[in-house]
Order: structure tokens, then sequence, then C-alpha cells
């Protein structure tokens, strides 16, 4: 079975606990306002990968990651898929397992509990800027986060679904092909100054919240 995959990276350290391998899905029916990740939106069958085959690529980076976190996209726009992926994980990665989802809680604990099964932590809920964004681990305010199992309540705070950002939020920035990005919950006001700052220097970005996606079968 294919699953749509918009980016791959390890190690990755502010998307969950340690140091992680994080599976950007591609394509997402949510498009919450002012997402950071627009590029993940379009629905694009060429980014369509065999689980096996997304399996073998990131075989190496699963004996030293403390953990695997995916995210998109939606990766719940994909259950079949994403259930088989994380089935296959369970068996070969001793980490914890991060989804993070745009849908209420609710109807993910509904519709899907064969994959909250496979997962050690949920982050749900859709991104909602006028929010804030002061609780750790998730991009708005309204978002939720659920510790579910003993694996992750060993890793992360018990107080997480209202805990606090520290002073010191980072993100990971990655060179990769001529291309520079960056991975984590930036602060809703990072992405514009970046783009004031190069501007002071001459120089000029597009960051992918600019982006107009488009969908395509």
């Amino acid at each position: 079975m294919k699953i749509l995959v918009n980016k791959l990276h390890f190690p990755v350290t502010t998307l969950g606990y340690g140091r992680r391998v994080v599976i950007w899905t591609q394509g997402c029916s949510i498009r919450c306002p002012a997402c950071i990740n627009r590029d993940t939106w379009e629905v694009d069958n060429a980014k369509g990968i065999e689980v096996g085959a997304l399996l073998a690529e990131i075989e190496g980076w699963l004996g030293t990651a403390d953990g695997v976190t995916i995210s998109g996209g939606e990766p719940l726009d994909q259950p079949p898929a994403l259930g088989e992926l994380l089935a296959e994980l369970r068996q070969r990665h001793r980490g914890d397992i991060l989804l993070f989802s745009g849908y209420p809680h609710e109807k993910v604990f509904a519709e899907h509990p064969g994959i909250v099964q496979l997962i050690d932590v949920l982050v749900s809920e859709p991104y909602r800027p006028e929010a804030g964004n002061k609780l750790m681990l998730r991009g708005s305010d309204n978002q939720r986060v659920f510790l579910l199992t003993d694996l992750a309540r060993t890793r992360y705070p018990a107080d997480i679904d209202s805990r606090t950002w520290s002073a010191s939020r980072r993100l990971d920035v990655v060179v990769d092909d001529g291309e520079i990005w960056m991975a984590g919950i930036p602060r809703p006001a990072s992405m514009p100054a970046l783009r004031r700052r190069l501007a002071d220097r001459g120089l000029t970005c597009e960051t992918s919240e600019q982006a107009e996606p488009r969908i395509r079968a």
C-alpha cells in the first residue's frame, strides 16, 4: 500500500521526546487558516511511496532514534496506509510514536481506535491561531496532548496538556539539497520576522504559509 509523503528527516529534536524520525505526510483536507505547512496540503499521487519502501528508507535511523513523529499534512486522511505504517513501526522500533492530527480528539478516538492503539502520544484538534500559542508541543492552545501509554507517561511531563513552552523554544534548521527549511513549532510571529530580517540583508525567501496549494488527484 502506498502512503503520500512530503518529506522525512532525522534527527529532529523539536517535535517530541529526544532525537526523532519525523515523517510529514502529503495531503490535508482540513486546511487550517494560517497553517505554516501549506506545502503539505496538495493531494499529490506523485509523492506516493510503498509503506515497505518508506520503512526501508528510515530503517537505518530507527536504531538510534528515541521515537517517531508523524505529522503532515493530515496523516488521518490516509488511515489504511497510516495503520499499516504504524503496525510495522511497532514491530521494528522500541521508541514512542507521536501522531499530530488536526481532527478533534473525539473523532480520532471514535473513528480510528485501531490507530490510537498503535501510538503513544496524540496531539489533536485543528490549528486556531486566535487561541494563542503558550502551551508546549502544539501550534495553538486549543489543541490537546494525550499520553496514551506507560512509555509516553515516563517520557513526557504528566501535565503536558497544560504546560507552557519554556523561554528557549527552538527550531531545527535543515539544509537539504540547496534548500533550507525548519522543523518545529514556531511562535506565530517567527516567519514574518524571519522574512523581515532577511530583507534587511537584501535576501528574500518564500515560506510555506505563503504558498497557494493546489489539489490534484
